[in-house]
């Protein structure tokens, strides 16, 4: 942030004056940045670990420059401070202030004790983490029930393919039910999507593919248990009684799923402009809000609880100096997208509608899935929502399928890279602190083609037409 701030504040004077840059005007060489940032995160932890864990986020900051710094020359400085301060202002902060929350918060929450990591028992902590998703968000829901599967699992050899359908499931799928459960949802939601609609229908989806992965975790879960040397002669952490401390914060993890709602029901209709970008005084109180739930948590949970949980803060601001630099850097691609056929990437957009305009939801799903997976799925989802129609009576009636087809592919392939959704970074960050070996950015695509892939062609040939 050092770095951006001295750009930020030469740009000041314009911000007032500047308009949304028009995507029709970018050619597909602005979105090399956001490659970059992308090849980075998958390739210098395999090629220049030691440097990558030491300078990942000077790394994230140089593609965020490498995108600003000629767009300032090329489009002048005005225009690239709105992008800075809509990226940060209007995405960014929000963004990291509820995994902030969701992530002090429940690591205020102490599961003591250790259960035995059969293969029954990591299915069903899996399973109420999955439901839990939509309950208390994603993030809220991998923070609180990582740790004690880690902890569960810690005499296994073969522990990796319980984090991966950990993410597949608590970080992502579960988190599809409502608009709590993930930002793509929050974001229709405060256009006007019903809150019970999104659970009404993405419920069939959600529970399909929740008992597909369920089932195969199950099985795959057996087959390392079943193996002669699989568990250790002598457990780290002995099976003892459960027993659960800091539960206040369960009331604060409320407060937060209170203050969102809020944000999304409450229109006081107050607005203000901050260096170009409009904030509604909800969101404002929304922000405190989070800003002071996360406070009480940390002022009055027992330190010994937090220091049961191994409680660092070192997975969140991993994901928050990624995260800025990825939600700066895409914001080309992002623009290329929402300007339809009139952008560079107008061959991608005609992929959805058939010659007449009719929507083709399947497209709409495999498009805003797998966009989704290198994108942030939350500002693609809006760019499809918005293509399809934008107005969210007409997507919940005549067009409910095409909506049911968008929510779905932005949740679930969340899923597929550890960029897709930022749970999953911090999934990744707490296993590997307690020394688990998780896959690479492309070891952990590997796991994602050959299981979530064949799920998703089920849904596309389940719920959605050609």
């Amino acid at each position: 942030m050092k770095r951006f701030l001295p750009l930020l504040l030469a740009m000041l004077p314009a911000l007032a004056h500047a308009a949304d840059f028009d995507g029709a005007q970018l050619g597909l060489v602005w979105a090399l940045p956001f490659v970059g940032i992308l090849l980075s995160i998958a390739l210098f932890p395999l090629l220049a670990p030691h440097f990558w864990h030491s300078h990942f986020g000077k790394i994230a900051g140089f593609w965020a420059l490498a995108f600003l710094v000629p767009f300032a020359v090329v489009f002048g400085p005005g225009n690239a401070g709105a992008v800075i301060a809509h990226a940060l202002i209007d995405e960014y902060i929000p963004f990291i202030l509820l995994l902030f929350a969701l992530y002090t918060v429940s690591g205020g929450i102490l599961v003591w004790g250790n259960l035995h990591g059969s293969p029954k028992v990591n299915t069903a902590i899996l399973a109420l983490g999955t439901v839990c998703a939509s309950i208390m968000g994603t993030t809220g829901a991998a923070m609180l029930l990582i740790r004690p599967l880690l902890k569960a699992n810690d005499n296994r050899k073969h522990n990796v393919h319980v984090v991966v359908f950990f993410i597949f499931l608590v970080a992502n799928i579960g988190g599809g039910l409502t608009p709590i459960g993930d930002p793509p949802l929050f974001l229709g939601f405060l256009k006007g999507i019903s809150f019970f609609w999104t659970l009404q229908h993405m419920l069939p989806l959600v529970a399909l593919n929740s008992a597909i992965l369920l089932t195969l975790f199950y099985f795959i879960d057996r087959h390392f248990y079943s193996k002669e040397d699989e568990v250790k002669a002598v457990d780290p952490t002995p099976d003892s009684r459960l027993k659960l401390f800091g539960k206040f914060n369960f009331f604060l993890i409320a407060a937060v799923v209170a203050a969102v709602v809020m944000s999304g029901v409450w229109k006081p209709g107050i607005d203000f402009h901050v260096l170009g970008t409009e904030v509604g005084l909800q969101d404002i109180v929304r922000d405190v809000l989070l800003i002071v739930i996360a406070l009480v948590s940390l002022k009055f949970t027992p330190k010994q609880v937090r220091a049961g949980n191994d409680f660092n803060w070192d997975p969140i601001l991993e994901v928050a100096k990624l995260f800025v630099g990825i939600f700066l850097a895409m914001a080309p691609a992002i623009a290329i997208l929402r300007a339809g056929e009139a952008g560079q990437l107008a061959s991608l957009v005609r992929l959805v509608s058939a010659p007449g305009g009719a929507p083709i939801d399947s497209m709409y799903f495999w498009m805003t899935g797998i966009l989704s997976s290198f994108l942030d799925n939350a500002p693609t989802y809006l760019v499809f929502f918005n293509l399809a129609h934008g107005d969210a009576a007409h997507m919940m009636g005549p067009m409910a399928s095409t909506l049911l087809a968008i929510s779905a592919g932005a949740v679930f392939m969340g899923a597929m890279t550890y960029i897709g959704n930022a749970p999953n970074f911090m999934v990744k960050a707490v296993a590997e602190d307690r020394g688990v070996k998780m896959p690479s950015f492309f070891g952990y695509m590997a796991w994602s083609i050959a299981i979530l892939l064949p799920c998703f062609v089920i849904t596309s040939l389940v719920f959605f037409h050609y």
